[in-house]
């Protein structure tokens, strides 16, 4: 087989699964993770014959023309070559295609739901970016060769999603990303000729065997200089790139679209979903406003919203116990962008109280939050507990509300709500959870003609 064919075959069926990794991230769909698996093993197989061939070129660029030495190792790359072909072509029979092109057909499909360039994909790209600056930094100080690997398939994913997902971005930063890509790929080319020469046995005279390694680390160290001259110091590509990414608000902003568009592939009324978090979030400023709760940080506000978004994705499993599927689903993601762990663990408790068994102070679930959290955990919950009731039919039937505090209480006017039927009692029901985590009576009333003009 030759050595071009290969190698595009295998940058084809690495931009199909790095599509399907992407997308994997905000579409929780067990298709693309077996699209991704179904493609791992021809994958692999063409990549062990890329690298034969690879380090066949290393060998005849870097080593010494009629030395034995060189062609001893050009020598043993051919010998291996037959039995790379082998496995190869023994994935290629086991290669379903027309699995493969099913999925092609529906899982097109499912991704045309989310445009590219949107907020929810910026996340992504945001996420990746952080992941391989931090082994960048750690690459860089330790040298070692598991180190820049680890950067390598990092910065490949980073440059995927960018790719795949951002094309404005790509067209500007396309030609830095694929630098620094084959850079670090030549990086790790030549950390495995070293290794092979460990491990083969071809070379057997130390003189020679160290001539070798020395032109090999000479090599290195001029690749790993290029590549810290281009992504250290102020003007870095690493700075380039972030500088394009969202900051401050408008992280918070994309963060929270990519978990409204995962909840959006989990559930089908993201009408009830709007709606509910409209109300929490309603009564949770006004609870702010008049001094029933605090959150100085405003990392409160943000749990609650995330909650608020994600409270019914655990519905389509069905069941009356939906909420305790939604409580694991939540748990399962990755932490978003800038949250701490227990943040990720609040929004899922919350999520989950807001039907069912009340938070006990002393409950097991609630010891996944630190102590000074658990208090501020239950008060959110109360407040999901009642928005979700104020549209507990999914129908829209109250269509806005209002909240005062005319003395040591709170009154939460519904527009549209009857005050003698049975949502009304329910309505009344949920707000005990409310009541006392904030230590405050809670009255339900429907709102005055005056308000609603």
């Amino acid at each position: 087989m030759a050595a071009d064919p290969v190698h595009d075959l295998r940058v084809a069926l690495r931009r199909c699964r790095s599509v399907a990794e992407g997308m994997q991230a905000i579409d929780p769909h067990p298709s693309w993770k077996k699209m991704r698996k179904a493609g791992k093993q021809l994958f692999s197989s063409l990549g062990g014959l890329r690298d034969c061939h690879v380090l066949a070129e290393w060998t005849a660029k870097i080593g010494f023309r009629e030395a034995p030495s060189t062609q001893a190792l050009i020598t043993y790359f051919k010998q291996q070559a037959p039995t790379l072909q082998q496995q190869v072509e023994s994935a290629f029979k086991a290669f379903d295609r027309r699995q493969w092109e099913a999925w092609g057909r529906s899982l097109t499909q499912r991704a045309a739901r989310v445009q590219p360039g949107s907020e929810a994909f910026q996340c992504l790209a945001l996420e990746r970016w952080t992941e391989a600056r931090r082994l960048h930094w750690a690459a860089l100080k330790t040298g070692s060769s598991a180190a820049f690997h680890r950067l390598r398939i990092a910065l490949k994913k980073f440059r995927y999603i960018v790719e795949n997902f951002l094309p404005e971005l790509h067209r500007d930063w396309i030609h830095d990303l694929k630098a620094m890509q084959d850079m670090l790929g030549e990086i790790h080319d030549l950390d495995t000729l070293s290794a092979t020469l460990n491990s083969s046995q071809v070379l057997l005279e130390p003189a020679s065997r160290e001539l070798w390694e020395q032109r090999i680390r000479s090599e290195r160290a001029a690749r790993i200089d290029a590549y810290s001259q281009k992504t250290t110091g102020r003007n870095s590509l690493w700075s380039i790139w972030r500088s394009r990414l969202p900051r401050g608000e408008q992280a918070g902003r994309v963060v929270l679209k990519k978990l409204e568009t995962w909840a959006s592939f989990m559930r089908s009324d993201s009408g009830h979903s709007r709606r509910t978090t409209r109300f929490a979030l309603k009564l949770f400023d006004e609870l702010v406003r008049s001094g029933v709760v605090r959150d100085k940080t405003g990392r409160a506000r943000e749990v609650l919203r995330a909650a608020a978004v994600l409270h019914d994705v655990g519905s389509g499993a069905g069941g009356k116990n939906y909420h305790k599927a939604t409580r694991r689903l939540i748990r399962k993601l990755p932490i978003p962008f800038a949250w701490k762990h227990y943040e990720l663990e609040m929004a899922a408790l919350v999520a989950g109280y807001h039907r069912g068994m009340l938070p006990r102070s002393n409950h097991k679930k609630l010891r996944a939050v630190p102590q000074a959290a658990r208090d501020a955990t239950r008060r959110l919950a109360g407040i999901l507990r009642l928005a979700h009731a104020l549209d507990l039919n999914h129908d829209g039937a109250i269509r806005r509300i209002k909240v005062a505090k005319p003395g040591d209480y709170l009154v939460v006017y519904a527009e549209g709500l009857n005050q003698a039927s049975v949502l009304a009692e329910k309505i009344a029901a949920a707000r005990h959870l409310l009541e006392t985590s904030c230590r405050v009576p809670v009255l339900i009333r429907s709102m005055p003609r005056r308000s609603r003009r």
